[in-house]
């Protein structure tokens, strides 16, 4: 068919509102079994992406077959009658530089993969005939059974998966919001035998009856033209049969009356306590341009003086509050409030529940603010138009998802752009943020024997009680007398989007200022054009990492600020629009020269912090071997409890005087870069350094030349294997986890270039085998991501994709102290001149089991499942281990 007669044909014309800043073109178009697709062309792009939503998640599993939709979207990854060799489709992907997953949600299935623009086309063939033709072996089938039942099983041990389903639980049972979503070998295997039932037979029926066309949704991200990208959609997803099936539809609400007014407590996994307060409301989705939820959320989550989290914070009874719509279908929906609690808090309910609904009593006196709206609406307007390029996978599938609810016109914006003031709409839905409507689950582990029901899948501990509003509203009479009011106008919101002109086109940071206290690298925008900046300042403070009290004593400090903690000091991250960057910068800078210790204030954070380091135990059996990986082989490391032991004695008077001297000796590494000229850049620096070691009150000084650290590993000997074993920190876990590390080099480009080349040679294969094939776990990796020499000289061309991204790759040369900014062009340089010959000759000399100059380390994490091989295979770490010593590289 001759692409024009195509044109004719598929393409409807409509007005796509897109970012001022946006080049990429767009166009929508309708093939003839009715599949609706949007075009995107970026020329620039180094990466080509697609995503597929199919209108039908979870809400859809038939009854007793629990994750069904979830399982059939494991299996469309397997194989089709087109490509039957079994993983074909992950494999090509993988090889030639790209990524691939999927998601099931309530209503929606997303499929979605990227990979280098040369190998796009055969690529979303391959795609494409998941919806066409898939080839779900029976073979296959009971394989992936497990490997749900593998990835439920390490949800189980999540609070936010725990608590997700507990609130799904306490629902109508005849609503599909009730239902168990994920699956596991119960409801896919064990429950659908005993009735008699084929689980792959029921899987194709449920394909068939619910993967139509005219139920699909497409993205297509692509460095072609439009017309050339119409001309290969229609070849490939034409066959797609369309079966006109009407879309799910799920009325009626999942909280009757005696699921409202209720107040749930449950036992989390973590140390700590929580509070959601969860209203049933009328979907924001029907009124998107008005932006009732965006408005309240904007308000009721607010962090400035007179907010409801500004007072709990001061009183010391929370940590942090956010507030906002989720779980929306066109249906239902649910507005939340969701406080983490101190245990200070945990002992104020009553009050703390009174503040809340006095403050949406405030919000309802007050009235809807035109001013607050106008200001709301601005900020989306410039984030919205001013927004960072994506990376395309990620794009296609916010994209996607919106094209099942939006008009054409607003695909791209969704409900982001909040642009009518429509008092009544906002009133009505203050007036559904009521105690009568609200249901309440609070978590802790102090609940203990008070409760007396458990959640069946996941095995949550909790109780019901009611709480009538009428209660509520005796506690908002009694409750205590702070000023709550609305917010002043915000000072940071930026005016002037203007882009500078910078005469000297740096391609790479230049060091543009050194001085005994400082060095400035700057990079200005070449690549972007937008109105923003990035600023990093490195403290580097040696008298930090010197003990695990002096790293406890700066943990407490630096989250008192907000800034990030390093091993050797701490970091001032400032992003955004440029106009008001500096003003923000130097707010931070000078808290930190006048930090004032507040014994309350003091409290809460020790609190936070000691709760974070009482909850590694609940991490995850992988991560549990990482963390053990990074404490043997990183030098300047402090066991986790080690930290926690000293955390009781630390008081705020340690601090007063601990601060000074962290401060007393420190070096500046600092990166500027995006929209901002040299001397202002220099300006900034300036101002750092003037206000630390220049004023009369100064309280630093330069460091001395051996102080300058650098960042050191352990350097294993050669030829012999290295093992540490450990017992799960969670005895309730039965998972288990092996780290194989295998040390190469220290940085050089030629060996950097051939262990990349190698670990993406061997990612998928290694993927596949353990997973698919030997079913010995859900996470399995092998890390690094490229492949052959092309894709993996693509990768390494990649463009950026926005200031955040190229400052955090030029930063961490900074950091690592390697400043090979021109590190990728180099790698480039390097594999076109690699033969297959050196990837053999590396790999026999580096990586192949049983070499003699292997350098390796084997840290295993026992689970309770488990339990009984640690013993023995611990007598045997210990042997191998002992006569093991440290050296740095």
């Amino acid at each position: 068919m001759a692409l024009g007669t195509v044109a004719e044909e598929v393409e409807v014309e409509v007005e796509i509102i897109k970012p001022r800043n946006d080049k990429r073109e767009y166009r929508r178009i309708v093939l003839q079994n009715n599949l609706q697709v949007l075009l995107i062309s970026d020329p620039e792009t180094d990466k080509c992406a697609a995503s597929m939503d199919v209108r039908v998640g979870s809400f859809s599993d038939p009854d007793g077959l629990e994750g069904l939709a979830h399982f059939l979207e494991h299996m469309l990854f397997y194989a089709s009658e087109k490509y039957p060799l079994e993983d074909g489709y992950s494999k090509y992907i993988t090889e030639h530089g790209g990524s691939r997953s999927a998601f099931t949600s309530s209503e929606h299935t997303n499929y979605y993969f990227d990979i280098n623009p040369d190998c796009f086309e055969e690529a979303l063939d391959r795609f494409a005939q998941f919806f066409i033709k898939p080839l779900m072996s029976a073979d296959a089938t009971t394989r992936e059974i497990k490997a749900v039942d593998s990835e439920n099983q390490k949800n189980l041990l999540s609070d936010a998966w725990r608590m997700n389903q507990l609130q799904k639980h306490i629902s109508a049972k005849d609503h599909p919001y009730h239902k168990f979503s994920t699956g596991n070998w119960d409801t896919l295997e064990v429950r659908p035998k005993a009735r008699g039932l084929d689980t792959r037979q029921e899987l194709l029926q449920f394909y068939d009856n619910n993967y139509s066309a005219n139920l699909m949704h497409l993205v297509i991200y692509a460095k072609d033209s439009l017309d050339i990208s119409q001309s290969l959609v229609q070849k490939k997803f034409q066959e797609i049969h369309n079966a006109n099936q009407s879309c799910a539809s799920f009325i009626g609400q999942p909280c009757t009356s005696e699921h409202l007014q209720i107040l749930v407590k449950a036992i989390p996994i973590k140390q700590g306590h929580k509070l959601r307060f969860i209203w049933p409301i009328t979907p924001g989705i029907q009124h998107y341009k008005e932006g009732a939820s965006k408005y309240l959320g904007h308000l009721i989550g607010h962090e400035g003086e007179g907010s409801l989290f500004y007072v709990l914070k001061k009183l010391g009874w929370a940590t942090s509050l956010s507030a906002g719509e989720s779980d929306w279908t066109y249906e239902f929906s649910f507005f939340k409030v969701v406080i983490d609690l101190t245990d200070a808090g945990q002992e104020h309910f009553k009050d703390i529940v009174a503040l809340l609904f006095k403050y949406v009593d405030l919000l309802q006196q007050s009235g809807p603010c035109e001013w607050i709206f106008n200001e709301l609406s601005a900020i989306c307007e410039t984030a919205f138009h001013y927004q960072d390029k994506k990376h395309p996978m990620n794009y296609v599938v916010n994209v996607a998802r919106n094209m099942q609810f939006y008009p054409p016109k607003d695909w791209l914006v969704g409900s982001s752009l909040p642009s009518k003031f429509t008092p009544g709409i906002i009133e009505t839905a203050l007036k559904e943020l009521t105690p009568y409507n609200v249901r309440i689950f609070w978590e802790s582990t102090k609940f203990g024997e008070l409760t007396d029901l458990t959640e069946p899948w996941y095995g949550t501990a909790y109780s019901v009680e009611k709480l009538t509003g009428s209660t509520i509203e005796q506690w908002m009479e009694r409750a205590l007398n702070e000023h709550l009011h609305l917010p002043a106008s915000n000072v940071f919101i930026p005016t002037d989007l203007s882009l500078k002109n910078v005469s000297e086109q740096m391609t790479l940071p230049q060091l543009l200022r050194k001085s005994p206290y400082s060095r400035l690298w700057y990079k200005p925008d070449t690549a972007f054009s937008t109105p923003k900046a990035y600023v990093k300042i490195d403290f580097s403070c040696p008298f930090t990492g010197s003990s695990p009290e002096s790293l406890m004593m700066h943990r407490v400090a630096g989250l008192y600020f907000g800034v990030n903690n390093t091993d050797y000091g701490f970091q001032v991250t400032v992003l955004g629009y440029n106009h008001k960057l500096k003003i923000l910068l130097k707010t931070v800078i000078e808290r930190i020269a006048s930090f004032e210790v507040k014994p309350d204030r003091f409290s809460v954070i020790k609190e936070l912090v000691t709760k974070k380091y009482q909850n590694l135990k609940f991490q995850q059996p992988h991560e549990q071997a990482m963390y053990y990986c990074t404490l043997i082989l990183q030098d300047q490391t402090w066991p986790w409890y080690d930290k926690l032991e000293v955390l009781p004695y630390l008081e705020a008077d340690n601090l007063v005087k601990f601060y000074p001297l962290m401060l007393s000796r420190t070096f500046l590494e600092c990166y500027v870069a995006g929209n901002v000229e040299p001397d202002e850049a220099e300006s900034m620096i300036q101002h750092i350094e003037d206000t630390f070691f220049k004023s009369p009150c100064s309280i630093s000084q330069t460091l001395f030349a051996s102080q300058h650290l650098t960042k050191r590993v352990v350097n294993l000997e050669r030829g012999i294997n290295y093992f540490y074993s450990a017992e799960g920190l969670n005895p309730s876990d039965e998972n288990s986890a092996l780290i194989h590390y295998i040390q190469v080099h220290q940085d050089d480009f030629k060996l950097n270039v051939k262990l990349q080349l190698f670990a993406q040679i061997a990612k998928q294969p290694a993927f596949h085998q353990l997973r698919s094939v030997e079913q010995l776990g859900y996470i399995t990796k092998l890390t690094q991501r490229w492949s052959n020499v092309t894709a993996l000289i693509d990768m390494k061309l990649e463009k950026h994709k926005n200031l955040r991204e190229e400052s955090g790759f030029y930063w961490n040369e900074i950091s690592d102290g390697t400043l090979k900014f021109d590190r990728r062009e180099c790698e480039v340089a390097e594999l076109k001149q690699l033969t297959q010959k050196e990837l053999i000759d590396f790999f026999d000399e580096y990586i192949k089991v049983g070499i003699p100059q292997k350098k390796g380390l084997s840290v295993r994490v026992y689970g309770s499942a488990h339990s009984s091989e640690y013993k023995s295979d611990n007598s045997e770490t210990a042997e191998s281990n002992r006569r093991s010593h440290r050296r740095y590289f």
